[in-house]
């Protein structure tokens, strides 16, 4: 939801003379009666002042009296007084001493976040009795400093508030009573409708008022509140500044009503603005005096209820609509599309989209805050009439001669009746038309960019632009700028462009003055063509070779091996050829095709043509097959083994690569030795006319190296199962087969009895092609119970003996921890592997003799929980 600003009474920033509590004012004058003296006249003069509500050391309250000067019209000089620092001004006073009333404060029914306002109001008067004169008197008070930080009036600008009296030159022998200004102060919202009451009272029912909008009057040569020698007539104006004056108080789209006094329009951005309204008095149509108040006024943070639909429009794009709204202080909003078909026509969405089902120009209605105490309502008017689509054509680009436009525009409702031309051209700003077709002189030549407008009856606008070039000379096309005929052969010539045309020379020519003539010179002609575009010319030439005959030499006879293909050619001035047969060619009207025989000769004849004149000639294609290769049967092998090939062929040469690899490659039986899978290749030559190799391919492929692993050396303990997994290749053969449940699988099963003490086993690992390599693998049979032995000492010099402690499991499945501890209970070492030890290092250092703690603990091959501690001695 947008904030908007009220508008108030501006509270004045502090000033160091009192001056900034007052914020605004205005003095007039009424009539009390005749005057002791003859030709006297009695007048009450009255002051209001506006204090705002600012506080502070340096605020003071309104004065209970002010001086003010009163000035003779006629001759500027002063009605002299007894008060003031001069001894020859007025002082004017409070006319109650109860404290000042508030000002009332007009707020809009729904406003959200209401400023809570305190301004109030003294009234001042003084009676004074004046002599007729013809020109009457002015009265004045003025101050200084209005406070800082102001939008449209500069800082440290004071104020004067006057009254004229009229004299006998505006009264003649009547009397005046000065209209006086209502008090309410309206309160209004930022970037929102506002109103502001600046209505006065008139007395005297024969005058009437006109209000307008004007300049407040600065505050002179005053320096404080209390100064009390006013200057004279005239006055200046307050130092407004850009773009603000006395006629655009806000700085924004704002009237006053001259009948009324009430300025509205839209809110200014948030700010203290000076605002000054003059009124003139007629009476019988003649002015007799002129009176203004003027008030500074703020924009404080809150927010107003209004509707506000986007504006009437009409769509041309099709049925199908999109709406929305920027209303204040929405809460919810209700749609009535307009709609009379239907009853389906209505939304509670912000940006509601309906599909019309005809044309027409339908009444929306928008309500916020609907069945509220804040709804408000809105109504727009929008127009469907699709099928509206800007275009126009140009003629002539030349630079000598204007354009012509054609407008191009379709409507499908309504007729087209607005156009809106910009041609331009930069030269110049006069570029525009509102005609249907204009045309237009360009100043230079280039690019130009045209935009055209259009509007309909029925409302709908919409634009489109086209580029066109402006040349110096009207551009000409040809189709061709070369061409070849044979004696008594015509050709027509192809130009076209916007002109007329001619050309020379008007020999041998029909219809010179067209784009297209037909010429048939006896020889070789250049032809010249003019363009004529309203005096803008373009000139370009056509050479006409002439020959009488047709040069066609086919290549020589030629020998290929069959299925390959062959690019025929010949050397000819043709414009035009067909060969044949043409079944194994792939275009036959070309200069030079491709052929791919079929049989082993094959004569292609080939037609030139040029117009009415051709030539023939042949060429034969003898295709003689490849020599046959037989490099032999793909063969697999084991890694390191060699391979025997057997070739054979029906040439008379061959040879084998890669040769690397082979042993006797010049034969047709070389021995191959691959380090991996490798295509040898045998080519053969023959002598029957071929010059190409036949080839055959054969490809040894090498298995890898085989790499058998049987396990590690292993522990049991008698009758405890032991799993083999042997791996490295396809399939696998134990030896022994001892105590082995299958020994002809990677994974055989081992128990042992108490009569086993060791056995060595040599696994024999196959590949796919039969190869083998062996691996060992030794089982040690303890006759105990499942335990995990440690040694009591070790000796770790290095030399290989003893140099880690370690536990020795048999009959264990798992090793959850071995650990070995000083004796503070340090934690040294451990592992959960078989056979892995310590080596009497901690941290790389070695440990000096000692004893040390060890603690084991595991789970044998029955599941069963083993634990055991001891000691062990570290010799050095």
């Amino acid at each position: 939801m947008k904030r908007l600003f009220v508008t108030l009474i501006i509270l004045l920033s502090l000033h160091a003379s009192y001056a900034a509590h007052i914020i605004g004012g205005e003095m007039r004058y009424e009539y009390v009666g005749p005057g002791v003296a003859p030709n006297s006249k009695i007048y009450r003069i009255i002051m209001v002042l506006f204090r705002g509500d600012a506080t502070g050391p340096n605020v003071a309250d309104l004065a209970p009296s002010y001086i003010i000067a009163i000035y003779n019209n006629d001759n500027n000089q002063k009605v002299r007084g007894t008060a003031g620092s001069t001894g020859d001004n007025w002082t004017i006073s409070k006319i109650s001493s109860l404290p000042n009333p508030s000002v009332p404060i007009i707020l809009p029914t729904c406003i959200q976040g209401a400023p809570a306002l305190n301004y109030t109001y003294a009234i001042y008067a003084m009676t004074i009795e004046l002599p007729d004169n013809l020109n009457g008197y002015t009265a004045a008070f003025q101050t200084c400093c209005r406070l800082a930080g102001l939008m449209n009036v500069a800082n440290s600008t004071g104020s004067t508030y006057s009254c004229r009296i009229p004299g006998t030159n505006q009264l003649g022998t009547g009397t005046d009573n000065c209209p006086s200004f209502k008090l309410p102060i309206n309160v209004i919202c930022k970037d929102a409708p506002f109103t502001l009451d600046f209505g006065a009272i008139e007395v005297d029912p024969n005058d009437s008022l006109v209000y307008s909008l004007c300049e407040a009057f600065n505050g002179g040569a005053s320096t404080n509140a209390s100064f009390d020698d006013p200057a004279p007539p005239p006055y200046a104006s307050a130092n407004y500044n850009l773009p603000y004056s006395g006629t655009n108080p806000f700085g924004t789209s704002v009237s006053i009503n001259p009948q009324t006094g009430v300025i509205s329009g839209m809110a200014p951005d948030f700010g203290r603005y000076v605002v000054c309204v003059c009124i003139n008095v007629y009476r019988q149509g003649v002015l007799i005096a002129t009176h203004k108040k003027d008030l500074i006024v703020q924009v404080s943070d809150c927010t107003l209820t209004a509707a506000n639909a986007m504006p009437d429009f009409v769509t041309c794009d099709g049925f199908n609509v999109q709406f929305s709204h920027t209303s204040n202080g929405a809460n919810s909003v209700f749609w009535d599309l307009g709609d009379l078909s239907t009853q389906g026509d209505t939304s509670s969405s912000n940006t509601p989209t309906y599909t019309y089902s005809d044309t027409g120009r339908y009444t929306i209605k928008l309500v916020i805050n609907r069945g509220t105490g804040c709804a408000d309502s809105t109504y727009r008017t929008i127009g469907v009439y699709p099928g509206f689509f800007p275009d126009f054509t140009n003629t002539g680009i030349c630079i000598s001669n204007p354009v012509q436009f054609n407008d191009a525009t379709t409507a499908t409702y309504g007729v087209v009746n607005g156009w809106r031309w910009n041609f331009g051209d930069l030269t110049t700003l006069a570029d525009t038309s509102r005609s249907q077709n204009p045309s237009w002189l360009y100043a230079g030549i280039g690019p130009k960019d045209i935009t055209l407008i259009a509007s309909s009856s029925k409302g709908c606008r919409d634009t489109i632009t086209k580029s066109i070039t402006i040349i110096d000379k009207p551009p000409i096309t040809l189709a061709f700028k070369d061409t070849l005929i044979c004696v008594p052969d015509a050709v027509q010539l192809q130009a076209s462009g916007t002109g007329v045309f001619s050309w020379t020379p008007l020999t041998n020519i029909v219809n010179a003055n067209t784009g297209t003539p037909t010429v048939n010179p006896t020889s070789t002609t250049w032809y010249h063509v003019q363009l004529n575009e309203q005096g803008c010319i373009n000139t370009d030439s056509v050479q006409v070779r002439v020959v009488s005959f047709v040069t066609l030499n086919a290549m020589p006879d030629t020998i290929i091996c069959l299925t390959d293909s062959v690019r025929l050619n010949v050397v000819s001035d043709g414009l035009q050829y067909l060969w044949s047969p043409a079944a194994s060619l792939n275009d036959p009207t070309l200069k030079n095709p491709m052929a791919l025989p079929t049989g082993t000769s094959t004569q292609y004849t080939v037609i030139a043509r040029i117009g009415s004149c051709t030539a023939q000639d042949n060429v034969t294609i003898t295709a003689i097959p490849y020599p046959v290769a037989n490099a032999g049967n793909d063969t697999l092998i084991c890694y390191n083994q060699p391979a025997y090939l057997n070739g054979s062929h029906n040439g008379v040469s061959f040879a084998w690569s890669p040769t690397g690899s082979l042993i006797n490659a010049n034969t047709l039986n070389p021995t191959a030795f691959p380090a991996d899978t490798t295509a040898y290749v045998l080519s053969v030559l023959s002598d029957q006319g071929c010059p190409k190799a036949g080839t055959d391919t054969v490809i040894v492929a090498v298995l890898p190296k085989i790499v058998p692993f049987a396990g590690n050396d292993t522990l049991v303990i008698v009758n405890q199962p032991l799993q083999f997994n042997a791996t490295g290749g396809t399939s696998y053969q134990w030896i022994p087969s001892t105590w082995l449940n299958d020994p002809s699988i990677g994974d055989p099963i081992g128990i042992y009895g108490a009569n086993a003490d060791s056995i060595r086993y040599t696994v024999l690992v196959f590949n796919q092609a039969g190869c083998y390599d062996s691996a060992f693998v030794k089982v040690t049979v303890f006759k105990t119970n499942p335990y995990v032995f440690v040694p009591s000492a070790f000796t770790p010099n290095g030399d290989g003996l003893n140099d880690l402690i370690r536990p020795i499991a048999v009959g264990v499945k798992r090793i959850n921890y071995f650990s070995i501890y000083n004796r503070w209970g340090q934690l040294l070492f451990k592992t959960t592997t078989n056979g892995h030890g310590w080596n009497g290092r901690i941290k790389g250092v070695p440990q000096a003799t000692n004893v040390f703690v060890w603690m084991v603990s595991a789970v044998d091959y029955l599941d069963k929980p083993i634990f055991l501690k001891g000691t062990v001695t570290l010799i050095r």
